[in-house]
């Protein structure tokens, strides 16, 4: 069984308004990226990894792989136009390495703060359900809008769960959906539970953590590094 972390790093993060994609904004005197790719260096049960870049970062993202030896970096590929294309680029490149019985992990880039033992609890749930996605329980009260400035209807928080990533999936059963969208010419889902639940999959959710944070706005960045400060217990306990 050979399991492979795909990284998605193929937007620019336009929301940011940084001088460079997010992903190499430094934190710690490290790209984002870096410390997003060396959760998985680490980790004895992930085989290898492949980063899905901006296209015109690739030649950049490669001197990082030398500099920072990430060893298990196998392939840097080019992004797509959108989430779901990237997302397929990854799942493509492995298809003449992976097969029934191996697992792909989608991770986004821009979450760097992650624990040892939510990738092992992930690989767990995935190893016996085909498939796990990191989520926690909507605490919050929730109302339905359509305009984002008012809303009418409150939604069931018991009935909800923020999904995260990373993602683990059996990679023949992800690849056969992955070619079915394809050939259907769908290329709007944004992560790669909406492609199961699309064709009719049930996903399944592993324990995650409130500070998995996808670094997205001007404030994330502050809050990202006072929790590299933690201890990874301190953050991620089953």
């Amino acid at each position: 069984m050979r399991t492979v972390a795909v990284i998605l790093a193929g937007g620019v993060g336009k929301r940011l308004g940084a001088s460079c994609p997010k992903q190499f904004l430094e934190i710690r005197g490290k790209p984002v990226i870096v410390h997003t790719v060396e959760n998985f260096q680490r980790n004895p049960s992930v085989d290898a990894v492949v980063i899905v870049c901006v296209p015109d970062w690739t030649d950049h993202m490669a001197k990082l792989v030398d500099e920072y030896k990430l060893t298990k970096v196998e392939a840097i590929v080019p992004g797509g136009e959108t989430s779901h294309d990237s997302t397929r680029n990854g799942i493509f490149r492995l298809r003449n390495e992976l097969g029934k019985g191996d697992f792909v992990i989608i991770h986004d880039a821009a979450r760097p703060i992650l624990p040892q033992a939510a990738i092992d609890e992930m690989l767990r749930v995935a190893r016996e359900k085909g498939n796990a996605s990191l989520a926690i329980p909507c605490y919050e009260t929730v109302i339905y809008t359509d305009d984002q400035k008012s809303g009418d209807k409150e939604l069931d928080r018991n009935r909800l769960m923020r999904v995260q990533t990373p993602q683990a999936y059996e990679y023949s059963d992800l690849l056969s959906l992955y070619d079915r969208a394809e050939a259907e010419g769908k290329h709007d889902f944004i992560y790669a539970d909406l492609v199961e639940i699309y064709y009719g999959r049930r996903v399944y959710f592993s324990k995650g953590f409130a500070n998995n944070i996808k670094i997205t706005k001007p404030e994330d960045i502050p809050l990202c590094e006072s929790l590299m400060s933690f201890s990874e217990d301190q953050l991620f306990n089953l």
